[in-house]
């Protein structure tokens, strides 16, 4: 299945979050990526203003290196207000309903 969101070329911002650390404002929504425990899942989760898009492993080129430390960072108030929709989504799974209990990787 291919998704369109891989041809985007979003700019990432550092949020401050460990397990949501970049976020993007692209075309009017804001995108979300959640760090999961790779190996045992996917590395990253995309979220699209709060809702679950898709998991990835490799990020395309276009979306450049959203773990670089260097993205600059968003202001503490849109943290607040892009992170509030998801923030209880921590563990893997949990935006489905089944969120991992596994301590070694989701704990």
């Amino acid at each position: 299945m291919r998704y369109p969101e891989l041809n985007a070329r979003p700019r990432w911002q550092s949020t401050g979050n460990g397990r949501f650390p970049v976020a993007a404002h692209v075309d009017g929504q804001w995108w979300v990526l959640r760090m999961n425990g790779f190996p045992d899942h996917p590395l990253w989760t995309l979220f699209i203003n709060g809702a679950p898009r898709f998991d990835i492993d490799d990020t395309p080129p276009t979306w450049g290196r959203p773990s670089d430390r260097s993205a600059p960072p968003l202001d503490p108030d849109t943290v607040e207000r892009v992170l509030a929709p998801v923030r209880h989504l921590v563990a893997y799974g949990s935006e489905v309903g089944d969120p991992c209990d596994d301590p070694v990787c989701c704990g």
